[in-house]
């Protein structure tokens, strides 16, 4: 059975790896980040409402048993809200099993959305949603073309959490270079504990040949972290944080040197003790990707 041969590669968070992918969008709507390679290759356009039921129909058929989807590609919330309130209704009444609907939401999906519509969401069942914070730096956002700002980003994880939504937040370590590492560090702490999401994700820049950011790699403008810089630097941040509600935070992504993990802000300390044991031994150049993946 066809479900759905829409062109493009498919992406989604590690903790969907059960859920049923419905991509309701094909690419992102912003496409300019110079650190990603995920929609690059696809132009973004908004899938129509019976091509998506088709789909959800399809999928019910197949996989009776789904548990959870998940709304993809790179940002689902630029759908209007009643198309997406539709959605929400079809994928609950169609799949018997469903107890989960989360997406990835960009800052500036979730500004252009007013508190009303995201309760309604919530109250529709959208349950999660993940968000690429990346930096909390307004300098490193503006070299890597985000199009958000720390202030903004702020906003829409808050407005997130008061629609009584879950919110899984995402950080890219060395995403401000050597040039920008501190900044980068100190101010991406303060931007997530400002959020204060329900769960907190760190992943480590790795630059693919056909990223953009490889080429101010090649012209000397961007300088990747050594393994040292990049343990220092989510010690930084971890040090840094101050979270008044716990927060799940994570650091395992198999692009990570260190796998850390534990509870904000009861772990903090436990977590850097950990990254202590490493620092002093790693201090090797993190290269780029080449053309085949590897370093």
């Amino acid at each position: 059975m066809m479900i759905d041969n829409a062109e493009g590669l498919v992406f989604r968070p590690p903790s969907e790896a059960r859920s049923f992918i419905l991509r309701v969008t094909i690419g992102c709507s912003h496409n300019t980040c110079t650190f990603c390679t995920m929609y690059k290759a696809s132009k973004f356009r908004i899938r129509p409402l019976d091509e998506i039921d088709g789909i959800i129909e399809r999928g019910a058929a197949a996989y009776p048993f789904i548990r959870r989807v998940f709304l993809a590609d790179g940002d689902a919330l630029v759908l209007k809200t009643e198309d997406l309130l539709h959605i929400l209704h079809k994928c609950y009444s169609t799949f018997p099993s469903l107890n989960r609907i989360g997406a990835y939401a960009t800052p500036a999906d979730l500004i252009r959305k007013t508190p009303e519509e995201l309760r309604q969401l919530k109250e529709a069942g959208l349950d999660i949603l993940y968000m690429g914070v990346e930096s909390g730096d307004d300098e490193v956002l503006r070299r890597v073309k985000k199009g958000t700002t720390a202030a903004l980003t702020t906003e829409a994880g808050k407005k997130a959490l008061a629609a009584g939504m879950k919110l899984s937040v995402m950080i890219i370590l060395g995403l401000g270079g050597q040039e920008l590492t501190r900044e980068h560090a100190l101010h991406t702490a303060e931007v997530v504990s400002a959020i204060n999401p329900t769960m907190l994700s760190a992943l480590t820049l790795l630059i693919p040949s056909d990223a953009p950011l490889y080429q101010d790699v090649v012209l000397g403008k961007f300088t990747p972290l050594t393994a040292r810089g990049f343990l220092e630097e989510l010690r930084m941040i971890l040090q840094h944080t101050d979270m008044t509600k716990p927060c799940i935070f994570r650091s395992n992504h198999v692009s990570n040197l260190v796998p850390v993990g534990g509870n904000l802000p009861d772990d903090k300390d436990a977590m850097i003790a950990v990254l202590d044991k490493y620092i002093p031994y790693e201090d090797n150049t993190r290269p780029c990707l080449n053309d085949n993946g590897n370093f």
